[in-house]
């Protein structure tokens, strides 16, 4: 028996005390609504109405019983509306994984979205590398990352990618100071800092064929996680880094120059699980976080550096790439 469904019909015969009028207003005959009201009253083991030659009444039940089956109903609606905003993504925990090189102004206004268009979802933000972000999506450990791309993406969805073209880093002493901008084979003879590749060996190995194929082969490969570990190995010699140019305003003795050619664009997009355990909110924050990484990467473009000359407040080319 679909106790709801008769308790449906047994507020609305209850609200008009006339089973043709709430048969007309259910859009039913009346034999049938007759029977489905009996049904539930053995189902109660109680009289829902007195019925009379003069009319029908609700009982002493039905009296005691309506407005808890009003209750019912409405807590029925809820328990509906409820499992189509999950169904939507609107609620829940989402597991985002960021890149550890994620600002802070990126992060911040990427929970401000989702807490704006999802209120009732809990983003979960873990710092996580690429790498092991495509293991975990993989896995089942998060629902949906943020990553430097290219990455291995047999299981996964790929969402809109932002895309940003760096430039060099050098000690301010150097002499491609001088240039507006500097080509990678006139690196030739610097050492390179690079993130370590475990972080994303796709996008790793793409930096190291590209300076390869333009002419510059680094003297030696250095490695830094974090960003102030980066600028004291540009600073302390001959070392260079590439980077889409914040990290040179944290340090004084450093300046930021454009590549000639843009041959380094940096691809960050988002990444989700392919198959039918994908969360429901994967694909609107894959939208989200494209939205805000672009409007950053715009604020970026115009800011032009305090620490650098007018070469350093060239723009800095972003768009959002989707497929």
């Amino acid at each position: 028996m679909d106790l709801l469904r008769h308790l449906r019909l047994f507020v609305t015969v209850a609200e008009e005390l006339h089973f043709s009028r709430a048969a007309e207003r259910l859009g039913m005959a009346q034999p049938p609504l007759s029977q489905a009201i009996r049904r539930l009253e053995r189902e109660l083991g109680a009289e829902l109405f007195d019925r009379s030659p003069r009319g029908v009444r609700l009982s002493a039940a039905g009296a005691a019983l309506l407005d808890e089956s009003r209750e019912l109903l409405v807590g029925e609606e809820r328990l509906r509306a409820l499992a189509r905003r999950a169904v939507d993504g609107d609620l829940g925990i989402l597991r985002a994984g960021v890149p550890p090189d994620t600002t802070a102004a990126v992060l911040s206004a990427l929970l401000t979205a989702c807490a704006e268009q999802a209120p009732g979802l809990t983003v979960d933000l873990q710092e996580v590398t690429t790498e092991e972000q495509t293991r975990l999506l993989s896995r089942g450990g998060l629902d949906v990352g943020l990553v430097h791309r290219p990455v291995d993406a047999t299981e996964l969805c790929l969402g809109p990618e932002v895309a940003l073209d760096l430039g060099v880093v050098l000690p301010r002493t150097s002499p491609l100071m001088r240039l507006a901008e500097v080509r990678l084979a006139d690196l030739s003879g610097h050492d390179l800092v690079l993130f370590p590749r475990a972080q994303a060996p796709g996008w790793y190995d793409r930096i190291l064929d590209v300076c390869r194929v333009e002419g510059f082969v680094p003297a030696r490969l250095r490695h830094a996680s974090n960003p102030e570990f980066l600028l004291a190995l540009v600073t302390a010699g001959r070392a260079v880094a590439f980077d889409q140019g914040p990290v040179a305003r944290k340090e004084p003795r450093v300046a930021w120059r454009p590549l000639a050619g843009r041959p380094l664009t940096l691809r960050i997009g988002t990444a989700w699980p392919a198959d039918r355990t994908a969360h429901p909110a994967a694909q609107r924050f894959a939208e989200l976080a494209a939205g805000v990484l672009a409007r950053d990467h715009t604020a970026l473009s115009r800011r032009p550096s305090a620490l650098d000359d007018s070469a350093d407040g060239a723009p800095r080319p972003w768009s959002v790439v989707y497929g």
